[in-house]
């Protein structure tokens, strides 16, 4: 994992917080929960993409 990586996540987890306090303050509980769900759902994408880079490459080393 490289730190790139490290710092898209980070970055995705800091916007949705900031978001989600907002969105809450301003009585829209179920929108903030959307938006939560939302950066959940693009992080997992992230990391999706990571580990099947991840398995290609050890395809590759094993030449599966």
């Amino acid at each position: 994992m490289n730190l790139d990586l490290v710092f898209k996540i980070a970055a995705a987890g800091i916007i949705v917080a900031i978001l989600n306090q907002v969105l809450i303050r301003a009585g829209r509980e179920e929108q903030a929960t959307m938006a939560t769900l939302a950066g959940l759902i693009a992080v997992l994408m992230i990391m999706i993409k990571e580990i099947d880079g991840l398995f290609k490459t050890i395809k590759a080393v094993f030449g599966l």
